[in-house]
């Protein structure tokens, strides 16, 4: 992250006085469960953003990226949600979380850095929203615990920028363990720390980049998690994480229409992967997880629709080459595909996606394997 701090000084004429960095996220399984109550079991990526920052005394926030064009000027004291667009909405939405908290923030210089794929649904969005408050809260001499910084940064998201997320990337990016997913309840945000040793086992998780673009601040989400809380005040519970799923069938004929009762039964079938996946990992049975994130991608396609043509492909494709399962991986509408290979079948599962996109006249796709990296640091 040196590179950061040398283009801070370029930009703004003074050295920096610290650079943080935050991961960008891999979700293993455990999709639009995080808005509805349920379980998530996330994991850190090695591919990161950086954020190289200094105070000012006169109250402005400038906000520029090495990746984005533009430069963003905005007082402290006018933040409020619409005042920032585009990509510095999220820093510009940390630090207006942070003073809702009551946190006392000031003015900033600010360069942001990023390796994250954009538009891929790795949660570049949550890595710079969450490299942002640590960075303010540090320089403003303020302690806090991660939990907190993680709400804060839900709410930037959530209530500057518009997209009404969950709680699983922010505390993906704040609190994962290298070598490990994290575990969350996110009622509770009680979390464990899982191992995911896949060399241990031969195996990979290879993630393809299907350069669908993958844009959730629009409609479809917010439909989605609409749908949900209607759902639950329907049956009268506070969140659809109450529902038994042993008694889903009754529960669903109580609903009205077949699009809710497949959003909720998506949702608690969901759940219920989770914790068999968690399960099996603490076993030492990754193998045995496929077919959890295959029935997992099945049902974000057929009952929440959230996948799209060249997700499906990359999808079918990687379970035709071997693959023992595969899935979408975040909110969906585009975005990274994951599939967990045996090590030696990882070049041909990329090979057989590819080709499947050049019979479709896709974009080639990107292909990396990931293995859990850590949460959010100090990097300077």
């Amino acid at each position: 992250m040196n590179g950061t701090a040398a283009e801070f000084e370029w930009t703004f004429g003074y050295p920096a006085e610290s650079v943080w960095s935050a991961p960008g996220r891999i979700n293993l399984i455990g999709e639009h469960t995080d808005y509805n109550d349920g379980f998530v079991l996330p994991m850190a990526l090695d591919h990161s953003l950086a954020v190289a920052a200094a105070r000012r005394d006169d109250g402005t926030v400038r906000l520029r990226s090495r990746q984005e064009p533009g430069a963003t000027d905005v007082a402290v004291d006018e933040l409020e949600p619409g005042s920032v667009t585009g990509w510095a909405g999220y820093p510009a939405g940390a630090i207006w979380a942070l003073l809702r908290c009551g946190h006392r923030v000031g003015g900033l210089d600010l360069l942001v850095d990023s390796t994250i794929p954009t538009g891929a649904g790795l949660s570049s969005s949550a890595a710079l929203t969450c490299a942002t408050a640590l960075a303010t809260l540090h320089l403003y001499g303020i302690d806090t615990d991660r939990r907190s910084i993680a709400r804060a940064a839900q709410h930037a998201e959530g209530e500057f920028v518009g997209m009404p997320c969950g709680i699983l990337d922010q505390s993906a990016v704040l609190l994962a363990e290298r070598g490990h997913a994290l575990f969350m309840d996110t009622r509770s945000l009680q979390t464990e720390q899982v191992p995911v040793d896949l060399a241990e086992h031969g195996l990979a998780l290879l993630t393809i980049d299907t350069r669908a673009p993958h844009r959730l601040v629009g409609g479809e989400y917010a439909e989605r998690r609409r749908c949900c809380e209607q759902a639950a005040r329907t049956l009268g519970v506070p969140a659809l994480r109450e529902i038994d799923a042993a008694r889903l069938p009754e529960t669903l004929d109580a609903l009205d229409d077949d699009r809710t009762r497949r959003r909720v039964r998506h949702v608690v079938t969901e759940n219920e992967r989770v914790l068999r996946t968690v399960e099996l990992l603490r076993a030492g049975k990754l193998r045995d997880v496929g077919p959890l994130l295959t029935a997992s991608h099945v049902s974000l396609r057929d009952d929440y629709e959230v996948s799209v043509a060249e997700v499906d492909t990359a999808v079918d494709a990687a379970l035709e080459a071997g693959a023992l399962g595969a899935r979408i991986t975040g909110g969906g509408f585009g975005g990274c595909v994951i599939a967990l290979v045996d090590e030696h079948r990882a070049s041909a599962c990329t090979e057989a996606v590819r080709a499947a996109y050049h019979r479709n006249g896709f974009t080639p796709p990107e292909t990396f394997t990931v293995t859990p990296a850590a949460g959010a640091r100090r990097e300077a």
